[in-house]
């Protein structure tokens, strides 16, 4: 495994727990972004536990788990390709690099796993 694929896959980890942290505590950013793209607060928890589970499968792909690394790098790219959906079908454009930079960590996790 290179340090790109440890540097990259561990700041996607990184990321997608802290965000998923915030998600479960309703931070101040999260219930307003989630308002303007029209996401109910009720669906905060199951959001959070998605993102987690996300990073904790590619926890676990840097750790042995080839496959599941790339099943839950998939999966957060289906995710966040819906979170930038979302932004666009609210014409919520202010802070769309958010959603993109998730996407794109989670592209390149998936991409590094895939050829690992």
């Amino acid at each position: 495994m290179s340090p790109l694929d440890l540097t990259v896959t561990g700041i996607t980890v990184a990321a997608n727990a802290a965000i998923a942290a915030a998600d479960l505590a309703r931070a101040r950013f999260v219930l307003a972004n989630s308002a303007e793209v029209g996401v109910p607060p009720s669906w905060l928890p199951g959001l959070a536990a998605l993102k987690a589970a996300g990073a904790a499968g590619l926890l676990l792909g840097l750790l042995g788990h080839r496959s599941l690394g790339i099943t839950a790098g998939l999966g957060l790219v289906l995710f966040f390709t819906g979170a930038v959906v979302a932004h666009l079908r609210a014409r919520v454009h202010h802070n769309m690099a958010f959603p993109l930079a998730f996407l794109g960590l989670a592209v390149a996790s998936t991409a590094l796993a895939v050829t690992r």
